[in-house]
């Protein structure tokens, strides 16, 4: 027998506890192809949509690949510590150190190289069915199934080199212990752990406080908050599992209605030993968890953002000529005719816009530019899109600042009120409110105001005081073509905006806005994202899984003897049910329970992102992943029973 066979058949031996980490390696493998079987497709290529399916598919690539990296090593050593006994054998009948590190490289190539075939081979079977699915998503009637060498060589050289450098990094880092050492691995201590109640009570308060920051976010103090409430909860519940609940359990114990009624004394035995030897994988299985199931969720959240588009861009397409363009007359010449060549009969609004020099009171003396419409252009704009006008009419220096779009109503209670000092001191122009539409679509105006973005394009004032304001810094005339449904302008005025968008900032001579255009682009960069959303939060939720099967199979054969001698002692088949029932559900629902706990105060905060509620969409999420777990836990404790009664029988 080589040596080669020798790692070969140590491998299949084992096949019982590396099933799941080949199956999550295979699986992530599977969804790395179909991503770049995306990427590479000749026929996704002449599409519209084909930069964002790009950049969201090698984006999803990239986490994906480097989740994988730290979870093949944790997989790979935590495999090695469980066969320390097995290692002990071989050492003590003469195999070298050398010898050692080969037989764990080859092991780790082969398992490796099995789950980049089966990958790919299954990549293969179902890439037609992604495609199927992907079509829909990405709004292309049909994309056709291409198998490209670029798609096959990226996957294999990614996987080839990960697998690689894992084995290299694993056989190096293996230190032989002493060979009693190894002898005894498995035994569990005598010793009870025991839990601080001192880091107990400090997991409480951080879990707690981190929580309350997430429950009090607001707009203005979100992205200040992100960090910190990130840390505080992810040392608590690492804090939680390795020490608060091996302290719960104690106090537990101390109860001895509690702790002597029924089965629980053996339930609650074990538990200690269980939750102490498994805080590790507990906490790591909750953090992927929430990951997993804020970024499904946030993806599919975004999607809420599309049903505003309308009141984003309430014109079909909106051009705005800077001061002084030459070729304004046969811009718009030219997109009317193309309205009307799509059967479209556009309803035409102009109306000009000034751009005055103002310093905004309490900056300093340094000079801005403010981009001005009077109320009477506002109202035309807003009854033209359909949209109802409740605006109350503006007098002497009052004005309303403009918002850019309905999410930019999530940052009004941030922004304060501005001033805005104009014509060398002569006029106070003061913001008293908020347009309640969108007039002018974002980056359609020449507005430099330094703030945050999101928060106004410009102001409206009255006629009277729109008249007497002088447009030392040009005046720019805007026009909106309505049409009854802006969709079919999918594609009009190519030659003047490709892509659907030319922002004022951008150094021509006009900004224009397409919305037919603009509203596919949108829609599929939110379900380009939300899709591979799906696929990263599918590869998490499987390796959480994964983490799952290996630690409760590696105490398989500890069990079975447990289980044993308690049957001799008269412990009946209901009973064993029971306590394995209690025991795996600890395993499989505590962690996502408590991973369903933090996505929910996760959602609490960036709720104040989004002017819609965005509560039905992460509660589906939430259940989606609840209800795949429970079906997890079943089919495993199904088969681990299965295994445990081999040895009762």
């Amino acid at each position: 027998m080589s040596f080669l066979q020798f790692a070969y058949r140590n491998v299949s031996r084992n096949k019982r506890t590396y099933a799941a980490y080949f199956l999550s390696s295979a699986f992530s493998v599977l969804i790395f192809f179909v991503c770049t079987l995306f990427i590479f497709n000749p026929g996704l290529r002449e599409s519209i949509v084909y930069p964002i399916v790009t950049k969201t598919m090698i984006t999803a690539l990239c986490v994906m690949y480097l989740f994988l990296f730290f979870f093949v090593l944790y997989s790979v050593s935590s495999f090695l510590l469980s066969r320390k006994h097995e290692i002990g054998i071989w050492l003590m009948h003469g195999m070298t150190n050398k010898q050692l590190h080969r037989m764990i490289f080859l092991e780790n190539m082969l398992i490796g190289t099995g789950a980049i075939v089966a990958g790919i081979l299954s990549g293969l079977v179902t890439g037609k069915l992604f495609l199927m699915i992907g079509s829909p998503v990405f709004g292309i009637p049909s994309i056709p199934f291409r198998l490209t060498w670029e798609a096959i060589a990226l996957t294999v050289g990614a996987f080839a080199v990960l697998f690689l450098i894992i084995s290299v990094c694993t056989s190096a880092l293996f230190r032989n212990p002493a060979l009693i050492e190894l002898f005894q691995a498995g035994r569990r201590t005598k010793v009870a752990p025991k839990g601080s109640a001192r880091l107990s009570w400090a997991a409480a308060v951080l879990i707690i406080a981190a929580y309350w920051f997430a429950a009090t976010t607001s707009v203005s103090n979100l992205y200040v908050r992100m960090l910190p409430v990130t840390a505080m909860t992810v040392v608590g519940t690492y804090l939680l599992y390795n020490h608060a609940g091996v302290w719960l359990v104690e106090r537990l114990q101390k109860k001895r209605g509690l702790f002597w009624k029924k089965t629980n004394i053996v339930t609650l035995s074990n538990l200690s030993y269980r939750l102490k030897d498994h805080s590790r994988m507990l906490f790591m299985v909750t953090i992927v968890s929430t990951v997993s199931f804020c970024a499904v969720g946030v993806s599919a959240s975004i999607n809420t953002l599309s049903e505003q588009f309308h009141n984003d861009y309430p014109a079909a397409v909106s051009y705005v000529a800077k001061d002084g363009s030459r070729q304004e007359r046969d811009h718009l010449q030219s997109i009317q005719g193309e309205l009307l060549a799509k059967g479209l009969h556009p309803r035409i609004l102009q109306f000009p816009v000034k751009n005055i020099q103002v310093v905004p009171e309490g900056s300093g003396p340094a000079s801005e530019v403010l981009s001005v419409i009077s109320i009477s252009s506002y109202e035309r704009a807003i009854r033209m899109a359909g949209l109802p006008y409740r605006e109350q009419p503006l007098t002497g220096y009052d004005a309303l600042a403009m918002i850019n779009s309905e999410r930019d109503k999530a940052y009004m209670k941030a922004r304060p009120l501005a001033v805005h000092i104009a014509q060398g001191g002569r006029l106070r122009i003061k913001e008293i409110g908020y347009t309640r539409h969108v007039a002018v679509p974002e980056h359609m105006l020449r507005t430099e105001l330094r703030q945050m973005d999101g928060y106004t394009s410009g102001i409206v004032v009255s006629d009277e005081l729109f008249g007497r304001l002088e447009s030392r810094a040009g005046t720019d005339r805007y026009t909106a073509f309505y049409v009854d449904d802006f969709r079919k302008t999918l594609g009009a005025a190519g030659e003047l905006a490709a892509s659907g968008e030319v922002k004022y900032g951008e150094g021509r001579g006009y900004a224009i806005a397409v919305s037919g255009t603009l509203y596919v682009m949108q829609m599929s960069a939110y379900r380009a994202m939300l899709f591979a959303a799906l696929l990263i939060g599918t590869v998490f939720f499987i390796a959480a899984g994964s983490f799952l099967y290996f630690r409760l199979y590696a105490d398989l054969d500890y069990d079975r003897r447990q289980y044993a001698a308690m049957a001799k002692l008269g412990l009946t088949d209901q009973e064993l049910n029971r306590i394995v029932t209690r025991q795996m559900a600890l395993l499989f629902f505590v962690p996502i329970a408590m991973a369903v706990i933090h996505s929910s105060f996760a959602f609490m905060a960036l709720q104040s992102l989004f002017y819609l509620s965005i509560a039905f969409e992460m509660g589906v999420v939430l259940i989606c992943f609840f209800a795949a777990q429970a079906l997890y836990f079943f089919f495993i404790r199904y088969h681990y029973l299965r295994n445990v009664r081999k040895r009762l029988l």
